[in-house]
Parts: C-alpha cells; sequence; structure tokens
C-alpha cells in the first residue's frame, strides 16, 4: 500500500495553480488530503475568497470519505439529495458534493487521499485537481457522472 509524500502532495499544488494560471481561471484554493482525511498541504492564491479553502477540503473530504470523486457524490446528490443530505449532516458539514474533489490512486488502485479545489467552476476545479495529480506521476479519479 503506497503513502501519499508531502513532496507529491506540494507537487500536486503547484502544478493545478500553474495550469489555473495558464487557463486564466478565477483563483482558487487546493487541498491535499490523505487518505485518512488528513490535511497534507494547502495553498489559497490571492483573490481567493475566504471559504474557499473550506469548499476545497469539503471536496476533498467528501471523495475520501465516501471513496467516490465528488462528480460522482454530485450525481448521487441529484439522485438521492435525502442520502446526501443525511451524509453531510453526519459529517458536521464537511463532505460537499460537487465536482472539483478528485481521489487520488497509485498505480495499483489504491487510494492514497484526494485533492479539492475551489474557487471556479466546478468542471475547472476538477480539471485542475487532475493535471496536479497526474503531474505528480499518480492517477485521478474524478468519479462517474
Amino acid at each position: 500500500m503506497g503513502t501519499l509524500t508531502l513532496d507529491q502532495a506540494e507537487r500536486m499544488i503547484d502544478e493545478a495553480l500553474a495550469e489555473r494560471r495558464r487557463m486564466q481561471a478565477k483563483p482558487v484554493a487546493v487541498a491535499v488530503i490523505d487518505d485518512g482525511g488528513h490535511l497534507k498541504a494547502m495553498k489559497r492564491e490571492d483573490g481567493a475568497s475566504m471559504f474557499r479553502h473550506d469548499v476545497a477540503l469539503g471536496k476533498a473530504w467528501g471523495a475520501v470519505a465516501m471513496g467516490e470523486g465528488s462528480r460522482g457524490l454530485a450525481r448521487k446528490a441529484r439522485e438521492n439529495p435525502a442520502f446526501i443530505g443525511a451524509l453531510s449532516g453526519a459529517a458536521q458539514g464537511r463532505l460537499l458534493p460537487n465536482p472539483g474533489g478528485v481521489l487520488i490512486r497509485d498505480a495499483d488502485g489504491t487510494i492514497l487521499g484526494a485533492v479539492g479545489i475551489s474557487g471556479d467552476s466546478g468542471p475547472n476545479d476538477e480539471r485542475l485537481a487532475m493535471v496536479g495529480i497526474e503531474a505528480a506521476g499518480l492517477t485521478p479519479d474524478p468519479g462517474k457522472d
């Protein structure tokens, strides 16, 4: 079983932010957590609003907690809002089912953690997370629509 390193987490963040600048997207916050839901690294860009770090953490945390990228959690929220609402309540509001929370998998498919990004649209946040994960040599898993 692999372990997510601080070097990998920092690379994911730096590459996601570089891609954000290339895209000229809105300023974001990026959170990387390990498979236990513990924060590994985080950055909030200048100009990103005050709640962005909380939203980024909620996207990442929900993905790890449910073993599914937040795109999949968003689908589940549309299909069964009462279930996701109950989960969010049980998680004390830490579960955010919106695209931008992407699982980090190793070559064997083991979940190492997740990247959560908030600040632009959900699809753009998700794209940035995937770029960061791939730059660290790992596999992104955003979940299925």
